[in-house]
Parts: structure tokens; sequence; C-alpha cells
């Protein structure tokens, strides 16, 4: 990793801290950025997202798909987590806290937007970040393509239904045109664009072209995250200035969900006697959040200046430094596991 991606959380931490200076001096700018959307779909947070995410999916090597069945016990661990669990209990725990711990603190329709936030977090697992956190681990980085490359098949088929179903439990209508409007713009489009280039570049025989070309789009990839981070906190900036305790409100149930769902990953993975190159980045995926799905899905169903948005960009605030808390974690308990 270069200098710049190591730093990561401290630009990100920056541009938290620009994008709500600038909200608050400027709002004009920022309500005009938002009207500029059609079908609920804001065309300046899509480019950046597409920005931001098409390096990754380019990545994405479906031939890796063939190797599916090596190492079966991580791929196992990464799909009950991502699908069986992580999305349930973020929809338990955002219900316990809005409707019941925090009941008092917040009005019933924001606690209803709040949750459904945390539950688009939830149902989105990572595909972009996750080689990063797998590359600070020494991660298995082949195995880790497989796992994400599953991982994102499974999500255009399984996101929007578990969204609906999720969301529903909690009250909240949603258009599902909406949701499948979203899958296929933030998922299937970009993931078969970056398999059609893929193909090309890798056309002539010259294995190394994709590297290369996925090296040249880094910066861009880069600079869409932050830009994103500072659109989106300028949004929210009068919300963030004015209710600060808002924020902590939502960070406990999310911290709560991150840390727990590494920490049975990550025991699953130890008593299944699974090596560490496989357990550290299986334990991760499942900890780790497509938030710019989660904040694209959130700003299309309930606006740019809703509680779902929210409580999506208090999932990025949370998601750099709990991450690379639990990297820490992973690399001092290395020695627990077994080695490949």
């Amino acid at each position: 990793m270069g200098r710049f991606e190591r730093y990561l959380s401290v630009w990100v931490a920056l541009c938290i801290g620009g994008g709500v200076l600038l909200g608050s001096f400027s709002p004009v700018t920022f309500q005009w950025v938002a009207t500029l959307e059609y079908a609920n779909v804001n065309f300046i947070v899509a480019i950046f997202i597409w920005i931001m995410i098409f390096p990754m999916m380019v990545n994405v090597n479906f031939n890796s798909l063939k190797d599916v069945g090596r190492k079966p016990k991580g791929l196992c661990i990464t799909l009950v987590i991502n699908w069986l669990v992580k999305p349930f209990t973020m929809a338990a725990l955002g219900i316990l806290f809005f409707e019941h711990v925090f009941a008092g603190l917040v009005m019933p329709e924001t606690a209803k937007e709040y949750i459904a936030g945390m539950i688009l977090l939830g149902v989105a697992p990572c595909t972009a970040m996750v080689f990063v956190w797998s590359q600070l681990v020494k991660g298995d980085a082949n195995y880790t393509l497989v796992q994400v490359s599953i991982n994102d098949v499974i999500m255009i088929f399984a996101f929007a239904p578990i969204a609906a179903l999720l969301l529903g439990v909690t009250d909240v209508v949603v258009p599902w045109e909406t949701l499948v409007l979203s899958v296929i713009l933030y998922v299937a489009t970009p993931l078969t664009a970056g398999y059609l280039t893929r193909r090309a570049l890798s056309s002539g025989g010259d294995t190394d072209r994709v590297a290369r070309f996925t090296q040249s789009l880094k910066p861009f990839s880069i600079i869409g995250l932050l830009a994103t981070v500072v659109l989106l906190f300028g949004f929210q900036a009068e919300t963030i200035l004015t209710k600060p305790i808002v924020i902590a409100l939502i960070a406990v149930p999310l911290l709560i969900q991150s840390y727990g769902i590494f920490l049975l990953a990550y025991t699953w993975a130890y008593l299944w006697r699974v090596p560490f190159s496989t357990a550290a980045p299986a334990a991760l995926i499942g900890t780790s959040n497509f938030f710019e799905l989660a904040v694209a899905v959130a700003i299309s169903l309930f606006g740019l200046n809703s509680g779902a948005a929210l409580a999506t960009v208090v999932g990025v605030l949370v998601e750099v430094p709990v991450m690379l808390s639990l990297v820490a974690i992973a690399n001092k308990t290395r020695g627990y596991f077994q080695e490949d």
C-alpha cells in the first residue's frame, strides 16, 4: 500500500470536517446539488460512487469462481455471516435501541428512518475496501477475490428481497422499483462494466494489463470516495452541528454490530481451525459494509436529508477507524491460528 492509502482514515476525517464546514457555510450550494436528480437518484452522488467502485469491480475475476471448492470453511463463514446473520442482527439492534433504549430521545418517525439506514448497511456486505483490509492482515488475496466475487453475485439477487423484508418488519413502505433500480445501478451495472473491461484487457494474453489499469485508476477511486464523503457530510451538516447527540446514538448500535459480528466470525474460524490467511479476511468481509450502496439506496428511498441517509453516513464515519482496529486485533492474534 502507498502512503496515501495507509493514512486513509486521516483523509476521510479531513473530508468529514471539510464537508461539515462547507455545508454550514454554503448550504445553498448543497441544496442545489440535491436537486440534480431523476427517479430519486442524485446524479452527482451516483457519479462519485461509480468512480469509487468501478476500479474495484474490474478486480473481480469471475474465473476465480472455479476455486469455490477450495477452503470451503472460509467461504461458508463469509456467506452465513453476510446473508443469514448480519442483516438480521443489524435490524434487531436498530429496533432495540431506537424503539426501546433511545425511545425517549428521538421522534418515532425519525427513529424508523435511522433503523432503515442501519438495515441498509447490514444488508450490504463489502465488495471494495475488503481488498484493503485483507492486504493489511496479509490474507490470501486470491481467496479473498473468490469470496468477494461470490458475494457480488449473491448481492444482485438477495439485496433487494432481504432489504424489503427487513424494512417491512419496521413498517417502512419500500417502493420495490427503487430498490431494484438501485441494485441495477450500483451493483449489476458496474459489475458488468468491470467484467467487460477486465475481459477486454485480458484478451491479448497480457495478464499484467488489468493490474496496470486498476493501478492507474486507483487515484480516481480514492478521489471518488473522498468527494462522496464531502458531499454526504455537507448534506447533513446542519443536523450534525445542531444534533451531535444523534450521531452518537446511531454510532452505538453500529459499533456493537461491527465488533460483535467480527467476534462471532473470528471465533467460529478459530474453533473450526481455519488458517489465519483465510480466517482473518473472512471475519473482516463479514464485518465491513458496502456503505457506498447503502448510502445510495438510502438517498434514493428516503432523500438526501433523511434520517436513513444520516445513519448510512454515520456508517461511513464509523467504518474506517473500526476496521483498522479490527485489523490490529487480527494481526495481534495471528499466533493463535494455523498457517497455510
